[in-house]
């Protein structure tokens, strides 16, 4: 709690000042607490107070001075009154957001040089607020307030209701076509659709920001800015609807945040509609890239509370906490003050414990969401235009970094508030810098790497036909245990045994014209033996594929054959993949070890190394020799390893049926497993291999992550 008299109070005592005349003054209700809302319709500025502060603000007058209004108040209200302290950083505040009014001359020149130095700062958090700059263009008002009478008839229940049928129609019609809707979403990137999507885009956003405006006017609210955002470089259209604000009534003010995505949502369903019901062609495509903006969009962005959108304001509206990132802040900051600097005299500007957490909680995840999102854009942005990614990245570093340092530094070196604690707050936060430099640049943190792979049988045969043929019969299980040699499957092809009766035939044919011409034609003799030779070599080809046409197997093990019997009668050309023979005496795991953590293998740094099954939680298979197989691949093992099983190694979608063809080349790794009675080894089963490493600390390990990163995608 500050204390009643101030030391400074001698500076403002004399002051006669007051509110300006064109401020408008309203209440509101915030959690049971009322509070006054002072709004400047010039700039467009609010302020709120509570009811004890603005009980001394209403006392001020051209021919009273401060002293003297403090004074009514403190007469008037003695446990409420502000305090001295208090009532000179309130008329600090009001002076700079230009609320007060000065019986003085030189006050107009302190006016200018006031707006002067907000339009300067607006400026600079502009350029630092780089990804979404704003820039004003145009006063709205008028025409919103000339169409009003049509947006009202939609601003209301039958809207409401209207707004209901369609978007229902909407769904049904996204759900009935979603194979559609998901295939065509394949190319949204593509070259040709890139314009498409940004008219979509526009379109969507405009009526989103209409939405936003008419529905604050059709509540009493003005809007009077509407401008261009340059939301990542692209030019996308805004509207100042801050005036809802000043709503009394909460419902409006959370409608007025949702305005734009109910707006998004109904134009989606029209979209649908237009979709739906026209062919290939240009309508086709900018229908389709609507839906998908309005929808992205709307979850991504506006919808979340974690960014200063839509979510936000509805969220901050719905908790009735007003400035909730702001207050988010304070309050973060306010148990650092507390708990670790000491000072006894800081507040938290929470109510209850239970607010305080809220408060905490949405501080820290939406800082770190928000880091992850523009970390994420950042490197969207430099995979087309790398210079500007570049600038982009360092202007957030100076915005997220070198800003936020700089002013932590000024706080603790000047600020008024650390004066009986100052010492304390600089040695912890040295204490707390020297401890981090510690743990992350000079403790070494357990480290290691995983790799995808699949357990495969130290000795497997894949089983293929070597005659093409119908399958007759399975002369063996499946499932079964199998020597060598022994029959698998019978194959019949009655056109090979045609061919192979007319060699026969024609071979004898040769035979006898041999015996003819020993008699009769001796000069006959060599063509003929030649003859002969080359058709029992046809024969003997014959004989062989016919012989092949029982599938004998090539080693003992266990045949593997799922869906044999279901091929009976097909015809199965030379070739075909008809099962696997697997020794179950030992197995290998084939791990696929990206170029990121190949290093680690080749300079022998491995201390141990184990396997995990998928669904096998908490076994783990010792590994009794592994090897690197050299050079790099780019076709998976088993494609139970791609993304298009389900695997977590990306691969090409295009060109490739069979899911094996690797996006990025791998290294692949081989190991011997040690059987364990607590976990089943099948060929064929995915999990992953875990090296361990020499400990690091994870300041140098995170360089080294960020370094190949920018290598893998930009070259560096």
């Amino acid at each position: 709690m500050d204390k009643t008299f101030s030391e400074s109070w001698y500076r403002v005592a004399n002051q006669k000042i007051c509110l300006r005349p064109v401020v408008r003054v309203r209440r509101q209700n915030f959690r049971g607490d009322r509070w006054m809302v002072l709004e400047n319709p010039f700039s467009n500025q609010y302020f709120r107070l509570r009811p004890a502060a603005y009980e001394f603000v209403s006392r001020l007058r051209p021919d009273r001075t401060v002293e003297e209004a403090w004074q009514q108040c403190l007469d008037r209200f003695p446990d409420a009154a502000p305090s001295q302290e208090a009532a000179i950083q309130l008329l600090s505040q009001l002076y700079f957001a230009n609320l007060l009014q000065y019986d003085l001359a030189a006050d107009s020149a302190q006016l200018f040089e006031r707006y002067k130095k907000r339009k300067q700062r607006e400026i600079g958090f502009r350029f630092l607020n780089i990804m979404f700059m704003r820039f004003p263009l145009l006063d709205p008002d008028r025409f919103l307030v000339r169409t009003l009478p049509v947006a009202r008839t939609l601003i209301s229940p039958f809207g409401a209701l209207l707004w209901l049928l369609v978007v229902g129609w909407g769904l049904n019609i996204v759900v009935d076509n979603f194979g559609a809707l998901r295939a065509q979403g394949e190319g949204i990137l593509a070259a040709n659709n890139l314009f498409l999507l940004y008219l979509g885009l526009v379109l969507v956003k405009a009526c989103h920001e209409f939405g936003h405006a008419y529905f604050c006017r059709r509540f009493g609210g003005e809007v009077h800015v509407m401008g261009v955002m340059l939301m990542i470089f692209t030019p996308m259209p805004y509207v100042d609807a801050t005036s809802s604000w000043s709503f009394r009534e909460r419902w409006k003010r959370m409608l007025v945040g949702a305005a734009g995505m109910i707006v998004e949502i109904f134009i989606a369903a029209l979209a649908a509609f237009v979709w739906a019901r026209s062919g290939p062609g240009v309508l086709h495509s900018l229908a389709y890239n609507i839906m998908f903006v309005a929808s992205v969009s709307t979850v991504i962005f506006n919808i979340n509370p974690l960014m200063r959108f839509d979510g936000y304001y509805i969220l901050s509206d719905w908790l009735e906490i007003p400035n909730l990132n702001q207050r988010a802040t304070r309050q973060l900051r306010h148990w650092a003050e507390r708990g670790l600097f000491g000072m006894k005299n800081s507040e938290s500007p929470a109510d209850t414990r239970r607010e305080a957490a809220w408060l905490a909680i949405f501080g820290i995840t939406s800082s770190l969401y928000r880091v992850i999102i523009f970390s994420g854009v950042l490197l969207v942005v430099a995979d087309r235009f790398l210079i500007i990614g570049i600038v982009m990245a360092a202007v957030c570093l100076v915005s997220w970094a070198v800003v936020p340092a700089a002013r932590f530094l000024k706080y603790l070196a000047a600020s008024p508030r650390l004066d009986r604690v100052r010492h304390r707050a600089v040695g912890v936060t040295a204490g707390i810098a020297g401890l981090l430099v510690l743990l992350l640049a000079v403790v070494p943190f357990p480290r290691g790497f995983r790799a995808p792979g699949v357990v495969m049988a130290a000795q497997r045969s894949l089983l293929a036909n070597q005659t093409a043929g119908r399958l007759e019969a399975v002369l063996a299980r499946p499932g079964s245990f199998v020597a060598p040699g022994q029959p698998l499957l019978r194959l019949k092809n009655p056109e090979l045994e045609l061919e192979r009766a007319a060699a026969q035939a024609h071979l004898d044919e040769v035979n006898a014209r041999l015996l003819q011409a020993m008699k009769e034609e001796p000069a006959d003799l060599a063509p003929l033996a030649k003859l002969r030779d080359s058709i029992r070599d046809q024969l003997a080809k014959l004989n062989r594929d016919t012989a092949n046409l029982t599938v004998r197997a090539p080693q003992s093990g266990l045949w593997v054959a799922p869906e044999i019997d279901d091929r009976r009668g097909s015809w199965l050309e030379r070739g075909s993949d008809l099962g696997l023979l697997v020794n179950p005496a030992s197995f290998d795991f084939v791990g696929t070890v990206g170029e990121d953590d190949v290093n680690a293998l080749f300079d022998r740094q491995i201390r141990d190394a184990g396997v995990r099954l998928w669904g096998g939680a908490g076994v783990t298979l010792p590994v009794v020799r592994w090897q690197v197989v050299p050079g790099g691949q780019d076709i998976l093992p088993s494609a139970a390893l791609g993304w298009a099983a389900g695997g977590q190694v990306p691969v090409t979608m295009a060109g490739d049926t069979n899911g094996v063809q690797t996006v990025e080349p791998f290294f692949e790794v081989r190991g011997r497993l040690e059987s364990l009675k607590s976990a089943r080894l099948l060929d064929g089963r995915s999990g992953e291999i875990r090296f361990k490493l020499p400990p690091e600390p994870l300041l140098p390990r995170w360089i080294r992550d960020l370094w190949q990163l920018l290598q893998r995608r930009y070259q560096i």
